[in-house]
């Protein structure tokens, strides 16, 4: 007897007897889920899927009221304006459909939806888990076509993409079309030209030639047009704007190359390179279509993250009952309509659908998409959470706290795209050295056409293209942009976001790392260290009391008595001292809690130094006070800080700057071997600790939160904020670790070197191969059949080695 389901491959759990007839075999089922979805597969007569699967289906999942009602609301027409096509008598969309493991369950869907009665048209995608659906609204919803998709055990949302992606994929659509249309046609031409050479040595007719030159002709006018056509606007658009670009004289040796084939044509005399223009321009799209591959993978990295966005949520609101009590009411709503202070329900699974603060439950929350780290982060009433990021184990109430336009996800997305938009001095310089390199090549295809025309004019047109061919600076334009480009998109996998321009040349020059502690070296979230009981029992007992006080507070050294808070325990009159700690009566006795300078006297203060805080029970009539408990917080320096600060100081000089007590940062460098520590400092005097290590010829790099620093951020030569709190989107870093992990920085100084060093490599190549091919093609040694494969190759060369840098290591 099989012991896992035919469905999904699962184990069946014991005392379940659930099958289904496949193919006239009862086929054991693990879940009533799985039995609903093969029975719809079996009612549609489907199940050829089971015999050509590869992998095992998911397991199927019952469709709960709930589910449809969300399905409903996509519905609405303000809604599906996000992201739906509309035609003249159709709907399109795009669909991102979770569950597709091979190329069946594509199949699978196709045929299930296809039967349903107005859906004109389903393609789907299994590489992608994407399905292109046309519908007509009259006929079919778009909840009952998501709905039919679910009953097959498949989970099915609209796709929404951003402007990047959207615009991207029609250049990609328009790129390989003429990539194709070019390649198609170049290879007849090649068969020709094939034909041609070896008719010569063959006495071919004079007919025969002058046909197969003309077909060659009529076969390499589109390529000329069509595929071309980038190069043209590309080089009309610098010669508007007063400069001379790699496109000028790649549209000159086309036009040329073309114009004296499509002569010698029509004069019937001369030679024809039309096989040489077809290769030239397919060869050079394709080392275009390379490099806006390798540009658009970084814009997918924002438009990824526009995908976590979920298009509903569930609201709650207050309803007033007969009996004068309140309730709350679920209601579903577009998430886009949440405004500020809202009330949102988030269950189990379900997508955060605002940022906003827990003001009931806690949970585990995947907050992969901020930081690349797929371990759940735990999250409890007043912790903030973020739009895009996924509940785990249990519902939680969320007040909203930015509306959707605002939130930190959208926030990311936009800085993504800004950073995109501007260059570095890196690369304007490359693209200013390949202006003046065209002006050389220019010049020297003149001089080579007169010198030549003098010498030997029947082979000066020749000649003059191949210089233009061989010599044409794509590898010099494309060896920076190809580097930069590849390099964010890996530090953007790791959860590194490049703010500013210049960080990729500055950050190898780095040799003096300035860190914040709180919330950069240490974790920012205080814990308990030592528990000294005095004048009380219990040690659990000291703690309830201490926690029952420290509840009413709000600030971070309060948190950590929040684990041993116990309801038995009464508190009332609560006062919270700022700054200073909280006074109140726990169970009929009158209790403080703080600072030991502010509860202790100078002599008592000499035996609780240490201590962080201290517990005092009062007597109210004698106001006599006796210490309870002391107790010693802890802030937890972060796990990879000391063997980053170990690394760093290999090479470099290392700071501590914190407006915590010198006696603190001492203590502190005891454990991660910083070279130099200050407390006590306000950001001004950290400002000015930058500033001397500047004068002293040191590139400075400050590490903080982001938050307070910007003037210590505006000094360093690149400043880096730590965590992923929405004030970071705010700050003046230059870098922001979305990680959260200080390890991070060893990443960022590896990858730049690394980019540093290929872009080294793509220079000495692109100078290199033009420093031997420019006197060989200006004495005439290389033909332009010869010159179009060495220019391409050397392009495709430098992208090749630029994309290197998406390895991990």
């Amino acid at each position: 007897m099989n012991t896992s389901c035919f469905h999904c491959a699962e184990p069946i759990p014991k005392g379940i007897s659930l099958f289904v007839t496949i193919n006239n075999n009862d086929q054991p089922m693990c879940c009533i889920g799985c039995q609903a979805v093969a029975q719809t597969i079996v009612d549609n007569n489907l199940t050829q899927y089971y015999q050509v699967r590869t992998e095992p289906a998911h397991k199927g999942q019952e469709l709960i009221p709930e589910q449809l009602e969300k399905n409903k609301l996509l519905d609405e027409e303000v809604l599906q304006n996000e992201f739906i096509y509309q035609a003249k008598n159709h709907k399109e969309a795009i669909l991102t459909i979770d569950g597709i493991s091979c190329a069946a369950c594509a199949w699978l869907i196709e045929m299930q939806i296809s039967k349903v009665a107005g859906v004109l048209d389903i393609n789907v995608n299994a590489t992608t888990q994407r399905a292109t659906i046309k519908w007509q609204d009259e006929t079919v919803q778009l909840s009952e076509i998501l709905t039919a998709i679910e009953h097959i055990g498949y989970q099915a949302l609209p796709f929404k993409a951003n402007e990047a992606e959207i615009r991207n994929k029609k250049h990609s659509k328009t790129f390989i079309k003429r990539l194709g249309i070019s390649g198609i046609l170049m290879m007849q031409v090649m068969m020709i030209a094939i034909g041609l050479y070896f008719g010569a040595f063959a006495d071919m007719a004079e007919h025969n030639k002058v046909y197969l030159r003309w077909i060659s002709f009529i076969l390499t006018i589109p390529i000329v047009t069509y595929g071309a056509f980038p190069f043209y606007t590309g080089a009309i658009n610098a010669l508007k704007v007063k400069r001379l670009s790699m496109d000028v004289p790649v549209s000159l040796a086309i036009v040329l190359a073309f114009s004296a084939s499509a002569w010698a044509t029509i004069s019937q005399q001369g030679e024809v390179y039309f096989e040489s223009v077809s290769m030239f321009t397919f060869l050079l799209l394709i080392g275009k279509f390379l490099e806006f591959r390798a540009r658009s993978r970084a814009a997918q990295v924002s438009a990824n993250l526009l995908k976590l966005m979920p298009m509903t949520a569930t609201k709650l609101t207050i309803a007033e009952s007969d009996t004068s009590s309140s309730t709350q009411q679920e209601e579903l709503i577009a998430a886009k309509q949440l405004v500020m202070d809202d009330l949102v329900l988030v269950k189990p699974g379900e997508i955060v659908p605002a940022d906003g603060y827990i003001i009931e439950g806690k949970s585990q929350l995947n907050e992969a998409m901020l930081s690349g780290e797929q371990l759940p982060v735990n999250k409890t009433v007043d912790d903030k959470v973020f739009a895009g990021t996924i509940n785990g184990d249990s519902n939680l109430i969320i007040k909203v706290s930015q509306i959707s336009s605002q939130s930190f996800l959208s926030q990311l997305i936009r800085l993504s795209e800004h950073s995109q938009a501007h260059k570095p001095k890196l690369a304007k310089f490359s693209d200013k050295v390949a202006q003046y390199f065209v002006a050389i090549i220019l010049c020297t295809a003149i001089a080579t056409a007169i010198y030549w025309h003098q010498h030997l004019p029947e082979e000066a047109f020749w000649i003059t293209l191949s210089v233009l061919v061989a010599t044409c600076p794509c590898a010099l334009s494309l060896a920076t942009p190809t580097a930069l480009t590849c390099a964010t998109t890996r530090l953007n996998k790791s959860g590194i976001m490049i703010k500013s321009a210049h960080v990729m040349e500055t950050m190898p020059q780095i040799n003096s790392f300035a860190f914040d502690k709180t919330g950069t070296i240490t974790d920012g979230e205080f814990s308990i260290d030592k528990v000294h009981v005095i004048n009380c029992e219990d040690e659990l007992d000291a703690l309830a009391i201490a926690a029952a006080l420290e509840a009413h507070s709000e600030h971070p050294l309060a948190k950590p008595f929040n684990q041993y808070r116990d309801h038995q325990y009464q508190v009332s009159n609560i006062d919270v001292h700022s700054g200073k700690g909280v006074s109140g009566t726990v169970n009929g006795q009158h209790y403080k809690i703080g600072k030991a300078s502010w509860l202790l006297s100078s002599e008592e203060l000499i035996k609780y130094q240490s201590s962080t805080c201290v517990l005092l029970r009062v007597e109210e009539d004698s106001q006599k006070s006796e210490v309870i408990a002391s107790f010693v917080l802890i802030d937890k320096i972060r796990d990879d800080a000391i063997p980053l600060i170990t690394s760093l100081n290999e090479h470099a000089n290392t700071l501590l700057l914190s407006g915590d007590s010198q006696l603190a940062c001492d203590k502190l460098t005891k454990s991660a071997p910083i070279k130099v520590a200050k407390g006590g400092l306000s950001a001004q005097e950290k400002m000015q600790i930058i500033q001397a290590e500047q004068q002293s010829q040191f590139q400075v790099a400050m590490t903080g939160d982001g938050v307070n620093d910007s003037p210590v951020f505006g000094a360093a030569h690149v400043s880096i904020a730590m965590g992923c709190g929405a004030d970071i989107a705010k700050s003046g870093a230059d870098v922001i670790l979305l990680n959260n992990r200080l390890s991070s920085i060893s990443t960022l100084i590896h990858v730049a070197k690394k980019t540093r060093k290929i872009i080294f490599q793509n220079y000495l190549w692109a100078f290199g191969y033009n420093a031997i091919v420019l006197p060989l093609a200006v004495a005439g040694f290389i033909t332009p059949y010869m010159a179009v494969i060495g220019m391409s190759a050397s392009s495709i060369l430098v992208i090749t080695n630029s994309l290197r840098l998406l390895k991990s290591n």
